[in-house]
């Protein structure tokens, strides 16, 4: 079953159709340094999951530490919207508070991930 949303930024400039086929479902937070300043709990999409359909020319990027991970965000209002994950390149991390219709303080079930230990950090031995 499709499960289309809508999401946006704050002000508007950026505007994403997700495909959600399972719903706003694998819901985290990690407590690395990105993470833990913004604050954000994130859903799964795969990456073809996420159509920007305004303001592609407003998304600014912010990559750190390996640059694995690519952080997006509208150069406008500053909100991030979205960023392909490092522990899965193959699906992006949405967030859930620019998801039209979901409140992030009324959602349980959140996990918490070690994003300080990553395991792509983690040498192997």
């Amino acid at each position: 079953m499709k499960q289309t949303h809508t999401a946006s930024c704050h002000c508007g400039a950026v505007k994403l159709a997700l495909n959600l086929p399972d719903g706003i479902i694998d819901l985290r937070r990690c407590d690395c340094s990105m993470c833990r300043r913004r604050g954000t709990i994130v859903t799964s999409a795969e990456l073809d999951g996420i159509m920007v359909v305004a303001g592609k020319d407003k998304l600014a990027l912010y990559q750190f530490n390996t640059g694995t991970a690519k952080h997006y965000f509208c150069s406008v209002c500053g909100i991030y919207t979205h960023h392909q994950r490092r522990s899965n390149p193959n699906q992006f991390g949405v967030n859930v508070g620019c998801i039209e219709g979901v409140n992030p303080y009324e959602l349980t079930g959140v996990t918490l991930c070690d994003g300080v230990n990553h395991p792509s950090d983690r040498l192997v031995k």
